[in-house]
Formats: C-alpha cells, structure tokens, sequence
C-alpha cells in the first residue's frame, strides 16, 4: 500500500481536494497478487477552476511524475471541480475490465509457424 499512501499524500498536499479516492484496480489486471500498479484517482478541487479537463490530468501527471516513470503501469483519473462533482451526484464511471492478456501473449495474436 506504499504506492497508493505516496499517491493520496501527494494530491492531498498539491490539490487540496474536497474530495479524493484513490483505487487501487491493479487486481483486475493480469499482475501479481498485491500489485500497486494500476490506479483509478476520483479528485473533486477547486485547483481545476477554469482549467481543461487536458490541463488538469497534466496538472495530475505533474504532480505524479516519479510515480509514473517508475511505479505506476496505468493511471486513470476523473478530475473534477464541486459542481461538476455535485451535477453527477457523486457518481464515478465503471471501470473496464482488462482485455489484457497472459504473459503468453493474445489468443488473437496470429502465430508465426515457420
């Protein structure tokens, strides 16, 4: 939980959010048990005032640099201001499941029999 603690601290500290989850979706992905690899961030703050939603997951990935270069395979994020967040009723998006595949590769991959 180191992983996803650095993430939370982080955007508590830099965005000051009214509210924040932070969604460790790394067990829906073909990783190994207790991974912090793959995030969902929910940030409702006032420090996306007037900024496209581009700007604010630059603002975000700015925020999150050493984590994406070394820890972080995929980050999804819902950046939002209050009332946004208050026309959606608090609701978030449903995640995809992965269509990733094993270390073996895709069943869809074509093979090479030569």
């Amino acid at each position: 939980m180191k992983i996803q603690q650095n993430i939370e601290e982080k955007i508590r500290s830099s965005l000051v959010p009214s509210h924040l989850e932070v969604i460790n979706e790394s067990h829906m992905h073909n990783v190994p048990p207790g991974s912090e690899s793959h995030f969902k961030l929910v940030i409702v703050s006032p420090a996306f005032d007037e900024l496209s939603r581009i700007q604010r997951h630059q603002k975000v990935n700015g925020i999150l640099a050493h984590e994406l270069k070394n820890d972080i395979h995929a980050l999804s994020m819902e950046t939002l201001t209050a009332p946004e967040w208050e026309k959606r009723d608090g609701k978030t998006m449903a995640s995809p499941q992965c269509h990733g595949g094993s270390s073996g590769g895709s069943q869809d991959e074509p093979k090479d029999d030569t």
